[in-house]
């Protein structure tokens, strides 16, 4: 084994250890003591992610990935301040899986379900099962955008990246929650006691990762998550947070900030996103206290997969490539270099059935779709 490759081998495996040290932790401890008044420093460059900060500004470079997970812990404690807290586990409650209808069809069943991510909340969801199923399948968590629904992702309705069908189809288990305040789900976040939609969200799709987990015919340790638009940032935003999902899928989902309508964040500012951007970083993107290159650099060195198109209207191409460029430096010091993967097809917003089939592929080899499972 030559000295550069045993190098690269040690940094990835401590950079997983380090991963697997976060898991062992409690979901609220993990994030930060930044609720507790002690709040994590501003980062004015956000593309540069190989510093940190110490409490008195002064900045240190990362050399390894234990001072990574310095930067990473100031990510995570950052992004909370603008979408408020990760809850605890105490918020927990038994998932109560209720069954409202089920659909079999050639190849999957489809079943329509919800399920209790906490006190006084369901959340409506379709759960989608292989018929030919042969020992435990790897799972996907399907997250929709805006112009979709759960439904229209495991194939209900009008045309729409049907990723929530294909991918049952494909043999996986699969679900595809509704997000707050979208379709079936109308439980105003506020009245739960979130800060945003972002955050709400997070949770019920960390709750239906437990749902996944729970089930008999799937292997929990081969989970992974997929989405488009608005899905495509939240597949992004329940991956930094739950390092159980094994790969991220992320299609026409994001850019800088900075980039993001030539500086206007107006679209983020509603009440099922991050009201905070308004109300306490009055939409100016200097403020804002984490950009999208610290989101993908937080989930290395697990597998990411990135499309975006030529020339998606929401979120500017060139703006992207920055983003995924300042976070290959993270993967790369995590010796994952191979694990970070963006391509840029030609097209417009959306998810189309070629580039979904690309991104099925990195998929299946992660999940290890074509393994012989017990």
């Amino acid at each position: 084994m030559n000295k550069q490759y045993r190098n690269s081998v040690v940094r990835f495996v401590v950079c997983t250890l380090s991963l697997a040290g976060i898991m062992a932790l409690s979901w609220a401890s993990e994030a930060s003591s930044a609720d507790a008044g002690n709040l994590p420093p501003f980062y004015q460059d956000k593309m540069n992610l190989l510093v940190w900060l110490d409490a008195q500004g002064q900045s240190h470079p990362i050399k390894d990935v234990e001072a990574w997970q310095q930067r990473r812990r100031h990510i995570l404690a950052n992004m909370q301040l603008v979408m408020g807290p990760l809850p605890g586990n105490e918020r927990k409650v038994p998932l109560d899986v209720q069954v409202v209808e089920t659909e079999k069809l050639s190849k999957v069943t489809r079943k329509k379900i919800t399920y209790a991510p906490e006190e006084g909340d369901r959340i409506p969801a379709y759960l989608l099962m292989p018929n030919e199923l042969k020992g435990r399948a790897p799972a996907m968590l399907c997250l929709h955008g805006t112009g979709g629904s759960k439904g229209r992702t495991a194939g209900l309705g009008a045309d729409y990246p049907r990723y929530t069908l294909e991918l049952a189809e494909r043999g996986y288990v699969t679900i595809a929650p509704d997000y707050p305040l979208l379709g079936e789900n109308q439980k105003d976040p506020k009245v739960l006691g979130y800060d945003s939609g972002t955050m709400k969200g997070i949770w019920d799709h960390m709750r239906a990762v437990d749902l996944l987990q729970s089930l008999p015919e799937v292997d929990g340790e081969r989970i992974g998550c997929v989405g488009v638009s608005l899905g495509g940032h939240n597949s992004l935003f329940v991956g930094v947070f739950d390092p159980r999902l094994k790969v991220i899928v992320t299609s026409s989902g994001f850019d800088s900030f900075t980039d993001y309508m030539k500086g206007n964040l107006k679209g983020w500012c509603q009440t099922r996103y991050m009201p905070r951007i308004e109300s306490v970083y009055e939409k100016v993107p200097a403020k804002m206290p984490f950009d999208f290159p610290e989101v993908l650099a937080a989930i290395a060195p697990r597998h990411l997969y990135i499309q975006a198109p030529q020339s998606d209207s929401n979120f500017r191409l060139e703006s992207v490539k920055r983003c995924v460029q300042a976070a290959t430096t993270v993967y790369d010091l995590c010796g994952a270099a191979d694990r970070i993967k963006a391509v840029y097809p030609p097209g417009g917003h959306g998810f189309p059935k070629d580039d979904r089939e690309e991104a099925y592929k990195f998929i299946d080899k992660v999940l290890g779709m074509n393994r012989p499972q017990p």
